[in-house]
């Protein structure tokens, strides 16, 4: 199955095929397997396995279209992608390949983390318990899993109470901080907000991401609600006061 899809991807890059899929380069189609990834995490959303399977396929041919390009300069780079992912496997599950023995799924989580530690220090890199979380995260789902990755050394508040209580002080920072009008200032200070929150979700056993998308997804439904409501009534929304809108959204909520 794989290989007929590797057959089509080197089709549509052969000098005579498509003139889209021909002028594509790894940086141009970031955009895309960003995009179908999203697609697949609502697919998984939706509860059905069909969209799943379809977004699937649609993000397995991104990633494949993506190794070609690679293979193009490269020859034998899927094989030693996959080479590459399979040592690494076998090498941080020793429970299963090895003579390791662990009783509970913390202690292999421990043990991932040892052996990754020490697979940076062989590479040179500066070995840190905040590890190399992508930057190309969102940066609310990033702030989460750098607090997360903190507390495993006690670099961390003792309780919710502790998180309010620093939510409150970074809020009156915050205030401060629009008192001066100085713009980067600001931006400083909403930043910590955000980032405090994104810790107080954490210490309450809440992702801030899934959290933040229920609740713009909310948002957008009684918004399109809103809208037809007003269609309805054959009213422009543009032409509706503040008052009117709130009033029809607040029925909408209700409802």
């Amino acid at each position: 199955m794989i290989n007929k899809l590797w057959e089509i991807i080197r089709t549509l890059r052969a000098p005579d095929g498509c003139p889209w899929d021909r002028e594509q380069t790894p940086q141009s189609v970031k955009k895309y397997l960003l995009e179908e990834t999203c697609e697949l995490l609502d697919a998984i959303d939706s509860g059905s396995s069909h969209e799943v399977k379809e977004e699937l396929g649609d993000l397995l041919f991104m990633l494949l279209f993506l190794a070609f390009m690679y293979e193009e300069q490269e020859e034998g780079f899927l094989e030693g992608a996959v080479s590459h992912v399979r040592d690494k496997m076998i090498r941080r599950h020793p429970h299963i390949f090895g003579v390791t023995t662990v009783s509970s799924a913390n202690e292999v989580k421990q043990n991932w983390q040892a052996i990754k530690a020490e697979e940076a220090k062989s590479k040179g890199k500066r070995p840190s318990v905040l590890g190399e979380i992508p930057r190309s995260l969102p940066s609310l789902q990033r702030a989460y899993r750098l607090g997360e990755r903190a507390s495993r050394v006690g670099f961390d508040w003792k309780d919710v109470k502790g998180v309010m209580e620093k939510f409150e002080e970074e809020r009156l920072e915050f205030e401060k901080a629009l008192a001066t009008a100085n713009r980067d200032h600001v931006e400083e200070e909403l930043g910590d907000i955000l980032f405090t929150i994104a810790n107080l979700a954490r210490h309450l056993g809440i992702n801030p991401e899934e959290a933040l998308f229920k609740t713009t997804r909310r948002f957008e439904d009684r918004f399109k609600r809103m809208e037809d409501e007003f269609r309805k009534k054959d009213i422009d929304l543009e032409d509706a006061d503040i008052e009117l809108m709130d009033e029809v959204w607040a029925r909408v909520k209700k409802d």
